[in-house]
């Protein structure tokens, strides 16, 4: 087979190359020969088309981004930002936290576990490039109709990934979501964050730094799976065909995995490396390219070094490969043979495939000849940046007036009843723990709070118990309704998730999930949502660290409903002052935080009962966030909660249902005289929890709350029998209640 070098380049300038097959636009193509001064090689091309996809070059979305940086709160805390594999920030004591959500969706419907425990596998990659020992994951998960064939075959494989992948890593699993709505048919979200720690002397980043210095390759042998993988799948909408590339899902080795997370931690910490990237999206590609544009600015690769489990691959499918299990490491000469011996300690493979250089090129040879000859920035960080154009879509009025006010609503204490006992077991709501018991939260023995809580938390520093709290979040109804509400409101929930659990929120990340970036209407969506989300941060001062975008999120000509997924990050400076959801003793009082107010667009009551998505979502307040986040996290570190439990999705009565079967009790709830009973248990509004304190310390909540200005209302008390009681309106048994509550997911998936 004949070689497209760069001297045939030069001489066949007219030579036909598939680039519109590799998902390059016409102009695109020519862009590259102009920077380029002849044709791509197909080596070129293959780099290229990666590197530009929608997935590895942001194309579409950089012009919005940012805003993440030009509105960015100032904070000391933030060590690493925007950029790099990971952002990172300091939680004190000499230790940074780095963490990530990315997305890992077309793959996983493609095909289920593969796609979803690869995308575990390259999250937990992108956490120990930075120099951090992973230490938990989290799987914020949506899918169609739950009752749907096609999420009966995906749902099951997607979720056995993800805890097949984690489990084998031994890294817990300590929250997520998993969200059903018809959007999201044929193209489930799946999206997956990891979180690690280290002193802050171990940071390291992703360049190739000191000419001469060696590139070593490492971990699993390239294959031919995922070859154009995740770069090109994430970069089209899928059609109404069905699954088509399932060639492209990378194929995941846990156990590699394992082993390249030790080998890879203790190169690091014996100073053996002096820059260092993951090979996820886009391959070697991505890993030369960009480790050289963030270095010395030249590097050559001898491709023809690189360890292959498949010894027909061509050079382009090499550079192009997604296979798992993989680093690239900037070594001295001087330290190789200790870097090699610290990998073969670990039963790791390891090879020289390249040299850093000055010459301010990027340049690959295959068996002594040059197929690759470019400059690196061009391939990383100087591709096309479109501003695409977008307007509101002319629907959005007839939406947005089309209320749930006219949606009847129960009255009666028996309609109440029967209400209640179906939106606990609507999909949303039911409990999920046929899911999450295939996940091990608890292995390594940090994790101190995990599903069904309202946040993850781990504990960082087993002597002093600083520890770090994590909360996903977002109702892609809400910002369907309106995206830049919408978007504040997924932050505002997992930031008082994070200070419910007694951690003070110190930062974000975020997946921003959405349909075709070439359609004006979606388009409008995401720059309204980033710039709600921009907004939001710099109100609330947690700067974003980092995230990723996912677009052509629809099949054929419908897109999902906007999702951006919100992780918020808090610290906590001794986990033993973390508060649960789970009450406790009799007699304990029963407060509401917040004022509940008639707000049921896009509620789960108007979605699960009626089918209906209109109006407007819940007011965002998010100064009223803020305050309530100073009470939850103050009231923790004084040791005044027995339990808390925000108040999102479902209302009150879901948050009181979840909250008595958590502590196996019951409880006596009274309806505040100044609402609707309906109001008071299914209403959506922001920045609400339910606590619980001991009545010796219903003194200081009142202090406390008066001094913030945030409303509290009594509103019952805990019981010592079985049974959940609203006063004058109804009684249910927590057997009934828990029976409902955990039939849903293992009669639909079971």
């Amino acid at each position: 087979m004949s070689i497209d070098t760069v001297a045939t380049a030069e001489i066949s300038p007219e030579q036909s190359q598939p680039f519109a097959e590799l998902g390059l636009k016409h102009d695109e193509y020519q862009q590259i020969r102009d920077i380029l001064g002849r044709r791509p090689t197909s080596s070129e091309l293959a780099m290229y088309s990666v590197m530009w996809s929608e997935h590895c070059s942001y194309k579409s979305s950089k012009v919005h981004l940012r805003q993440f940086g030009e509105k960015a709160p100032k904070t000391d805390a933030l060590l690493v930002g925007i950029g790099e594999n990971a952002g990172v920030v300091d939680i004190g004591d000499g230790w940074a936290v780095t963490f990530k959500v990315e997305s890992h969706n077309h793959p996983s419907y493609v095909e289920p576990y593969q796609g979803a425990a690869t995308g575990i596998g390259g999250i937990v990659r992108d956490i120990m490039s930075m120099g951090a020992r992973p230490l938990a994951v989290m799987d914020p998960l949506r899918f169609g109709p739950a009752d749907a064939p096609d999420t009966k075959r995906v749902l099951p494989g997607i979720v056995a990934g993800i805890g097949g992948y984690g489990n084998c890593l031994g890294l817990p699993n300590i929250g997520g979501e998993i969200v059903f709505d018809a959007s999201y048919s044929g193209n489930p979200l799946v999206n997956a964050l990891c979180v690690g720690a280290m002193k802050h002397e171990d940071i390291h980043l992703a360049s190739a730094k000191g000419v001469g210095n060696l590139v070593v390759l490492y971990g699993a042998r390239t294959g031919g799976d995922g070859i154009g993988g995740v770069s090109v799948l994430a970069s089209e909408t899928f059609s109404d065909g069905g699954p088509t590339k399932r060639p492209s899902v990378q194929v995941g080795d846990p156990f590699m995995e394992k082993l390249l997370i030790e080998a890879t931690l203790e190169v690091l910490q014996a100073g053996l490396v002096e820059g260092i990237q993951d090979l996820g999206g886009a391959g070697i590609s991505c890993a030369t390219s960009e480790l050289a544009s963030n270095g010395e600015g030249g590097m050559h690769v001898w491709l023809d070094r690189v360890l292959l489990r498949d010894e027909t691959l061509s050079p382009e499918e090499i550079l192009m490969s997604e296979s798992q299990e993989r680093m690239c490491a900037i070594v001295r000469p001087d330290r190789l043979v200790e870097f090699m011996e610290r990998c073969a300690k670990w039963e790791v493979e390891a090879v020289v495939i390249g040299e850093v250089n000055a010459t301010g090129r990027l340049t690959v040879d295959w068996h002594g000849e040059r197929i690759v000859d470019v400059p690196p920035r061009t391939v990383a960080h100087e591709g096309p940046v479109y501003e695409r154009p977008y307007h509101r879509p002319p629907w959005m009025d007839a939406l947005q007036a089309d209320t749930p006010d006219h949606l009847e609503r129960p009255s009666s204490a028996g309609e109440l009843k029967a209400t209640l006992l179906s939106m606990i077991a609507a999909p949303n709501l039911a409990s999920k723990s046929w899911v999450t018991s295939q996940y091990d939260r608890y292995v390594l023995g940090n994790t101190v709070l995990a599903q069904p809580e309202d946040a993850g938390m781990i504990r960082i520093d087993e002597v002093t118990g600083l520890g770090v709290s994590l909360a996903t979040d977002c109702n892609g109804r809400f910002t369907k309704l309106d995206p830049y509400a919408g978007a504040q409101l997924a932050l505002s929930e997992a930031y008082r998730n994070v200070a419910a659990s007694g951690a003070k929120p110190l930062a974000v990340t975020n997946c921003l999930n959405f349909g075709s970036p070439e359609d004006p209407e979606v388009m409008w969506q995401f720059a309204e949502a980033t710039r709600g989300l921009a907004d939001g941060c710099l109100q609330l001062g947690t700067p974003v660290t980092g995230g990723n975008v996912s677009f052509y999120n629809q099949t054929g000509d419908s897109p999902i409903l906007p999702t951006p997924v919100v992780g918020v990050l808090g610290v906590i400076r001794d986990v033993e002052r973390r508060t649960s959801i789970t009450w406790g003793a009799a007699g304990d009082y029963i407060y509401l935080l917040g004022d509940t107010k008639d707000e049921f667009g896009g509620s789960e009551w108007a979605n699960h009962v009626h089918g209906h998505l209109g109006g407007l979502p819940p007011k965002v307040d998010l100064d009223r966030e803020r305050a309530l986040g100073e009470v939850l996290v103050s009231g923790s570190l004084d040791s005044l909660w027995v339990a808390a439990h925000d108040v999102s999705d479902g209302g009150a009565a879901q948050v009181l249902v979840e909250m008595a079967l958590r502590a196996g009790t019951g409880a006596t709830i009274a309806v505040p005289a100044t609402l609707d009973p309906f109001v008071f248990m299914f209403a959506e509004s922001t920045g609400r929890a339910v606590v619980v304190v001991r009545p010796i310390d219903a003194g200081r909540l009142a202090a406390l709350c008066e001094k913030t200005g945030v409303p509290l209302t009594a509103i019952g008390a805990v019981a010592n029998d079985d049974n959940l009681v609203f006063a004058d309106l109804f009684t249910v048994s927590l057997g009934d209640l828990r029976r409902e509550h955990e039939r849903t997911l293992p009669e639909l998936f079971g």
